[in-house]
């Protein structure tokens, strides 16, 4: 259940209007790392949760938050697009740098758009069920969001704007922090490990290569790294390098299917006609 007050979780009131800026603001809204995309992927996350107590109480609380933020970003938007009085040439000047379908379709208010115009789609959204790979992508996602938010921030020097992306950006630093201490969590709660999932039986893999660091580039800085020596998360030993080698045959296909006319063609030499008897007679 789902209640609502009228009152923004901080402000949202620009100096003045601006509806070149608008079109900026709706990448925080509709793009990929932006609020539409956290706010609804932390509820899907929480909603699916199997696991009652904490961490599902935790998911929904913040995708709540998310909402409030999606709502003051709207209303900025939509601030930022009012028109100003009386200014006929100053209107058509502004209106030459913004997305025309703020006026067109949204009557001078935002959408669940990009700030190219492209739809926000829930395929932006990640809810896998496992909590340990949903915490870290979580954390990616707002490592993105706060970025994003950041390069806006020095796109204006409206000061009622900044306060806002200010109080974003601080959100962000919280919230990353919050997954990856959740992750962290997950672990002394003896929940979820790595590797992700942790329950999938390790004798299934293969143990010599499971902490090689595959040396696939001429760069030759690539095994300096702690990924490629030393101790492995994972507490099952140490990290090596090797260069990259083959480990299997060169494939062979065998002709493929008559029907799909691929190459090489029916033609009438006696090559391609023992090449189509051979895939009818797999076929058989």
């Amino acid at each position: 259940m789902f209640t609502h007050i009228h009152e923004l979780q901080f402000e949202a009131k620009p100096d003045k209007p601006d509806p070149a800026f608008a079109r900026r603001m709706q990448e925080i809204l509709g793009g990929q790392w932006g609020e539409m995309t956290v706010a609804t992927q932390y509820l899907l996350q929480g909603w699916n949760c199997r696991l009652p107590g904490k961490y599902k109480d935790m998911l929904l609380a913040i995708g709540t938050e998310e909402l409030a933020h999606v709502e003051m970003i709207v209303t900025m938007i939509d601030r930022l697009l009012d028109a100003p009085t009386n200014e006929t040439d100053s209107l058509s000047a502004e209106q030459a740098h913004q997305n025309p379908q703020h006026l067109i379709v949204n009557g001078g208010g935002a959408s669940y758009m990009d700030a190219m115009g492209n739809p926000w789609t829930g395929a932006y959204v990640t809810a896998s069920g496992n909590l340990m790979a949903d915490f870290h992508y979580n954390a990616a996602a707002e490592m993105q969001g706060r970025l994003q938010v950041a390069r806006i921030y020095n796109m204006t020097d409206d000061h009622g704007v900044r306060d806002m992306l200010r109080f974003l950006i601080t959100r962000d630093h919280m919230h990353q922090m919050q997954w990856l201490r959740a992750s962290e969590e997950l672990v002394a709660d003896g929940l979820e490990g790595l590797p992700v999932p942790e329950a999938f039986p390790l004798d299934q893999e293969y143990d010599e290569y499971a902490r090689v660091f595959i040396d696939a580039s001429n760069g030759p800085a690539a095994t300096e790294g702690s990924w490629a020596h030393g101790p492995a998360p994972d507490g099952r030993g140490n990290f090596t390098s090797a260069r990259i080698s083959a480990q299997g045959e060169a494939p062979v296909l065998p002709p493929g299917d008559p029907r799909l006319y691929g190459t090489p063609p029916a033609t009438p030499s006696s090559t391609a006609h023992a090449l189509l008897d051979k895939a009818k007679d797999m076929l058989k």
